[in-house]
């Protein structure tokens, strides 16, 4: 007798087996250790065990060795006396030890630091994380009164100054993909209003706006740029004026580039000076920050 075929594989076959294979390298209790992370991350205050696995849709024995182990190993922490978890900074140690963006710290607060003496203002640098900013680094100002943005801040890339002029300075795909994400939930009128705005950026080279987030502070922005021209991250002044006016809105911006310039030389990069004192942005006033 002669042995049967065997039947080739069919494309419905290899996907069911790709999708089994998936399954079978799940990691369950990762998943689950993951899924507490990003609770955590979004909770202002501390939960307790039996708190987070309601929200996670858990039971009480599938989170607890979970939440043991990463209050062990520091990720979350409790407070003396208190029961309720809350994310640690470990992560962010983590990430600021990650070499590229180690590097862009280290070049970046030994010029913050003199640059914000000298134009009496804080600074912050911040980058692209999917459809926000975070910021990764902060001076203060050393002026009695001043506004500042906590290492950490995350807010949302189209409407603030940092992140118009990051998606402006964006590899075309990593620009297109954040646009296309906007658009899934923002009014057309909006998206036409940023897309003119950060067409307008990319030729400026800068990002100047007053009141924006808070009535009274101008928010500058220079670009930190590569070898290729592509923004590694933004040098963002919240301009506050004061009744005894030190340093101008001029002679702190032109401070401030000059910054964003050497850091970017540190990089291989180059930015073109812009005429100062800077013009307004004439593109339309992107949709306020939803609150």
């Amino acid at each position: 007798m002669k042995a049967a075929r065997a039947k080739p594989a069919t494309k419905a076959a290899d996907k069911t087996a790709d999708a089994s294979d998936k399954l079978a390298y799940g990691v369950p209790a990762l998943e689950k250790g993951l899924d507490v992370i990003e609770l955590l991350a979004t909770q202002s205050k501390g939960i307790t065990q039996s708190e987070i696995a309601q929200l996670l849709g858990r039971s009480l024995q599938e989170v607890y060795r979970v939440v043991m182990a990463l209050e062990r190993r520091g990720y979350i922490q409790r407070r003396p006396g208190e029961d309720g978890f809350f994310l640690s900074n470990h992560l962010h140690v983590l990430a600021n030890q990650y070499p590229p963006m180690r590097r862009l710290l280290d070049a970046a607060l030994p010029i913050m630091y003199s640059t914000s003496i000298a134009a009496y203002q804080a600074l912050h640098i911040a980058i692209l994380d999917r459809l926000a900013i975070r910021v990764v680094a902060q001076v203060d100002s050393p002026a009695p009164l001043g506004f500042r943005l906590r290492v950490g801040t995350q807010n949302p890339a189209a409407s603030t100054a940092s992140g118009r002029l990051l998606l402006a300075f964006q590899p075309p795909a990593i620009r297109d993909w954040v646009m296309a994400e906007i658009e899934r939930t923002a009014p057309e009128t909006d998206m036409v209003a940023l897309k003119r705005r950060v067409e307008t950026l990319h030729r400026t080279g800068y990002e100047i706006i007053a009141g924006e987030g808070l009535q009274g502070i101008t928010d500058v922005s220079f670009p930190i740029l590569d070898a290729n021209g592509y923004a590694l991250a933004v040098l963002t002044m919240p301009y506050l004026p004061s009744s005894k006016e030190r340093v101008s809105l001029e002679t702190a911006s032109r401070a401030q580039f000059a910054a964003a310039k050497a850091i970017t030389q540190l990089f291989d990069g180059t930015l073109i000076e812009p005429n100062f004192p800077l013009a307004p942005i004439r593109e339309k006033r992107p949709p306020a920050r939803p609150t």
